[in-house]
């Protein structure tokens, strides 16, 4: 059987030899060519011997895999009742052994590249030994057919062991899950870890492990996206003729009209969209993004993507496996009609590359800088000129054929700055740029030199210059926070100062006439006109975002984030209702059932509650000097529980409407820090999960651990956020690792269960999900982690986070009753409407 295996692998060899003969120079000689005559003849007969040894080695598969049946079925039939499921006699393992081996060893695609060689060499008139090449196809495409038999062959041995091993009763198909009817507990397995669920009296006698979940018969759509990636991103923001303003926050590229407060998404990106260019048509739009990771560990390269911003279709997809971790600069060029598209790469050398993205062919590219290069743009008035800008430089690049040459801009007798931090092009052609010490400076057309300066300009960098229509100029100043407005002279006109709450300018975009929008390093976007007006439309956090819960009775949620920052949303308006600044970053958030008053859990022990109408402190507190990971209310109102990293949940009795609290508590017993907690509908006991998985149940009033799971199997819950619990065993993936799922949440109808994953995926099954592997509907747009995810009160809406995306998701879910959202058109059908 090995012999017959190892020529099996050989025949790979005996095709690329074959194709080696095929692709001869037919200009050799006569002698030549009756050399190779007789050589191809030579391995038809090997080839045609091979494949008889493939028919015999079918035949082998089949009876061995029928042996490994029956002596399955002898051993389970001699088994005594109840002896463990596990155990099988040293009889019926050896055969198993050797099959797997068998299995192992046999090419799993043989020849699949050969074939499409041979597609390849069959195409060309000129091709050699056609007749050849067609039998050696025949032959390919019969070893893929012995490919599909033995995989057929294989999936029915392992489905003989699945009906044999589940009809003992007490192991499942699954080595990552077993069912103990007897005792009702499911047993699953995190990274070798066993974590018991226990399973509701009235389906022990029904469960089974082997019965395939639903998907779930509703769907989510996207409706709103909030904030804006301005912190470290620039160049981001444009107004489109349709009247939508484009930017990008994680993954999702938004196209905004403001007038009309509707959002439209593109959704193509696989990862972080860095950059942002518009072509000259003002309908195709170019977004480059960063490399990523998917769930199975396969890296998402970096790459740009140009789509069409009406029908959001992507055009061409460019760079897919040239470009190093980042595409962070993209332009069209302007003067030949957007034909040429570049790119800067954010590897070591930060490769500048230039494409006709038409064709998706790389026309020329060239190491940029060893630092980092913060622009790159065509020049307006000639295709062959790009600028570039960065740390310590600002270059000007001709292209000739596949050749970019250099010219570095000379400072001369102006003071050189640390980074050189935006470009933009006069109405005559010269190059304006706005540098990290305030500095505005004019490089004529052509040239390399600065034909004119404005010094101090603004108080510290200068990150953004645009050109209006009219031919002045708009600076945006990070230290000063300025909008300043210049004239074609470059003397000041008009300033006006965005608040420090909104933070610095990062971008500037012409709007409608004596209309600016104005992106900042704090992720908003303003509407502005001078001499003063500044009209947030665009907020969101700064940093890393984990506290999301909603209001009770109101289409309201609550947010708070490592930026200190916890912000009360209206999900009508998508603005925040307030703002409030704390003392320490924020991790976690929780309602009262009343909606008065929220609690709110810090980084650093700290919790403290907000008066949700005033935003006034209403208690602070401290429990141990790690972060609150989570803080809920009871169903009443009567008690708060705040779980800690220091493995620890406090539980306090709660009176006054939530103005007044007293430690009642402690719950103690975890190995590990407590991950997520839930109350039961009574309001009598807690369920915990913590960072090594366990499961741990509770008496609210005395922190007393339940060890009886008689006590709680049977128990309702309030909510379900637990992501290791019976009815929610189904959201873990194959060979999950135990941190994949960061947070978990039930509808209130009970119908609907939204989880939220490490690879920047939210997705829903139907409630409860107590099946292994359940089956889901996945939705991206985050990037990074998603870090929460929470149904409003009536279901008509689901909110996510993301971690270190900082971004709020809204989609419109079609659980709600009154006043719910149609899942497909994202119109609101029935009930209130608006408020």
């Amino acid at each position: 059987m090995a012999d017959r295996v190892a020529s099996c692998g050989s025949l790979c060899d005996s095709t690329n030899l074959l194709l080696q003969y095929c692709n001869n120079d037919d200009t050799v000689s006569a002698s030549s060519n009756m050399d190779m005559e007789d050589r191809v003849s030579h391995l038809e007969q090997r080839l045609q011997l091979q494949e008889d040894e493939i028919q015999l080695l079918k035949a082998a598969l089949a009876d061995a895999l029928r042996r490994l049946g029956c002596c399955e079925e002898q051993s389970h039939a001699s088994q005594p009742v109840g002896a463990h499921a596990g155990r099988r006699p040293l009889t019926a393992a050896a055969p198993p052994t050797k099959v797997r081996q068998l299995l192992q060893s046999l090419p799993s695609r043989p020849l699949s590249n050969g074939y499409v060689q041979h597609k390849r060499l069959l195409s060309s008139p000129s091709s050699p030994k056609k007749e050849v090449l067609q039998s050696m196809k025949r032959k390919s495409m019969s070893t893929e057919r012995l490919t599909l038999v033995r995989r057929e062959m294989a999936a029915e041995s392992r489905s003989r062991t699945t009906s044999s091993s589940s009809s003992s009763g007490s192991k499942s198909k699954s080595k990552d899950y077993s069912f103990n009817a007897e005792d009702g507990f499911v047993r699953m397995f995190l990274r070798g870890r066993p974590v018991t669920m226990h399973v509701p009296d009235q389906q022990k006698s029904s469960y089974s492990l082997d019965q395939k979940g639903a998907l779930p018969d509703k769907k989510l759509k996207l409706e709103w996206v909030y904030g804006y990636r301005g912190r470290d991103c620039r160049s981001n923001l444009y107004l489109l003729p349709t009247g939508e303003i484009v930017y990008f926050i994680a993954s999702v590229v938004v196209l905004y009209n403001t007038e009309e407060q509707q959002q439209r998404h593109y959704l193509g990106h696989t990862d972080d969209v860095k950059c942002l260019s518009v072509h000259p048509d003002m309908v195709t739009i170019a977004t480059g993004q960063v490399a990523g990771n998917s769930k199975d560990g396969k890296l998402l390269a970096p790459h740009v993507r140009v789509w069409d911003s009406v029908s959001l279709n992507t055009i061409h997809v460019i760079g897919t496996g040239v470009f190093d971790r980042a595409v962070t600069c993209v332009s069209f060029s302007k003067s030949n009609g957007g034909s040429f598209l570049c790119a800067v790469d954010d590897a070591n050398d930060h490769i500048l590359s230039v494409w006709d993205w038409q064709k998706e062919k790389n026309l020329a590219e060239v190491k940029c800088s060893n630092d980092s290069v913060l622009g790159a743009v065509f020049h307006p008035m000639d295709n062959n000129l790009i600028v570039t800008c960065g740390k310590s430089h600002i270059n000007f690049w001709t292209m000739e054929g596949k050749t970019l040459s250099k010219r570095q801009g000379l400072f001369e007798k102006h003071d050189k700055p640390k980074y050189v931090l935006c470009v933009a092009f006069a109405e005559n052609g010269d190059t304006i740029t706005g540098d990290s010490s305030g500095n505005i400076y004019i490089w004529a057309k052509g040239g390399n030199r600065i034909s004119h300066a404005v010094s101090g300009a603004h108080e510290g960098g200068i990150f953004s210059i645009c050109v209006l229509k009219d031919g002045t100029m708009v600076s945006g100043g990070g230290k000063d926070r300025r909008v300043v407005l210049w004239d074609h002279d470059y003397r000041k006109k008009a300033e006006m100062e965005v608040s420090d709450s909104l933070g610095p300018v990062r971008a500037l975009a012409e709007g409608k006439p004596e209309e600016l929008f104005v992106g900042t390093t704090k992720n908003a976007i303003i509407r502005a006109a001078f001499p003063d007006t500044l009209t947030p439309i665009v907020q969101g956090h700064t940093d890393e975002l984990w506290g999301l819960d909603v209001h009770p009775s109101m289409e309201q949620f609550v947010t708070c984030a490592q930026d200190k920052l916890v912000q009360l949303w209206d999900s009508n308006s998508h603005q925040p209702l307030w703002s409030k600044s704390l003392e320490d970053q924020a991790r976690s958030v929780g309602f009262h059932p009343s909606g008065a008053v929220l609690a709110v859990g810090t980084m650093t022990g700290r919790w403290l509650v907000l008066d949700t109408d005033t935003r006034d402190l209403v208690s602070v507190h401290t429990d141990g000097n790690e972060m609150i990971s989570t803080i809920k209310y009871s169903p009443d109102g009567n008690f708060l529980a705040v779980a800690s990293h220091d493995n620890f949940v406090y539980i306090y009795g709660v009176s006054e409407g939530g103005r007044k609290y007293s430690r009642v508590g402690k719950c103690s017993g975890h190995s590990s820090f407590v991950t997520h907690l839930d109350w039961s509908t009574d309001g009598q006991h807690i369920v915990t999960n913590s960072g090594d998985y366990e499961i741990l149940f509770w008496e609210a009033s005395s922190g007393k651990h339940v060890t009886n799971m008689d006590t709680v199997r049977n128990l309702e819950w309030a909510s379900c956020t637990c992501t290791l619990s019976f009815n929610t065993l189904g959201i873990w993936p194959e060979s999950a690792d135990g941190t994949d799922i960061n947070a978990a949440c039930r509808s209130h109808a009970a119908s609907l269960l939204a989880s939220a994953d490490d690879f920047g995926k939210v997705h829903l099954f139907s409630f409860p999900c107590s099946q292994p592997r359940a089956p889901s509907q996945e939705y991206g747009g985050h990037s990074s982690h998603v870090t929460n995810v929470a149904f409003l009160h009536d279901d008509s809406r689901l909110l996510s986070t993301g971690g270190k995306d900082t971004s709020i998701l809204q989609w419109a879910s079609p659980a709600g009753g009154a006043g719910r959202v149609d899942s497909f058109t994202g119109d609101r059908v029935g009930g209130r409407g608006a408020r």
